[in-house]
């Protein structure tokens, strides 16, 4: 069995001086919002073993600050061709990750929900620094390209916020 972790990146500043969409950086909230949600996933016994994240700077740093966050010893590898992408193009780069059992790629909208939706059948909102886990019966990732999976968890960061994720 394979695990396949999709977090959408978080909050991004709007307001900031960037250059481009692909550096658009994190405001405050998604600054929190992503170490909150790495704690999450360490707390639920999810850390994945690799990460693939998108090279735009909010989801790169959502990755970074979750993983530090979460203390999850593993690394983090920036894909190009998870920004800007449709389910299709995600699915390429899900298909040549290492072989590990729980991969999380780190991405955008609408492309998550479109990707949630085609892998699972399941509608998901996959709000700012939210966390989709689907879990496929399938040997190797090699096979995710005609793999139909279960969504067993999402998990949005607004509920979690309180004195019990105090992220100091």
């Amino acid at each position: 069995m394979k695990t396949l972790l999709l977090m959408r990146h978080a909050k991004s500043d709007w307001a900031a001086d960037y250059e481009s969409d692909h550096e658009r950086p994190l405001n405050d909230r998604g600054i929190r919002s992503a170490k909150l949600m790495g704690r999450l996933v360490s707390g639920l016994g999810m850390i994945p073993d690799h990460v693939i994240s998108s090279t735009a700077v909010r989801a790169r740093t959502t990755a970074a600050l979750a993983a530090d966050a979460g203390q999850w010893e593993t690394g983090i590898a920036l894909e190009r061709g998870l920004y800007g992408t449709g389910p299709n193009g995600v699915l390429e780069v899900a298909a040549n990750a290492p072989d590990v059992e729980r991969l999380m790629l780190v991405g955008h909208q609408p492309t998550w929900g479109l990707l949630v939706n085609r892998l699972s059948g399941a509608v998901a909102d996959m709000k700012t620094a939210s966390v989709a886990t689907i879990d496929f019966m399938i040997d190797g990732w090699d096979e995710i390209l005609d793999a139909q999976g279960v969504l067993t968890s999402l998990h949005h960061p607004r509920p979690y916020f309180g004195p019990q994720w105090d992220l100091g």
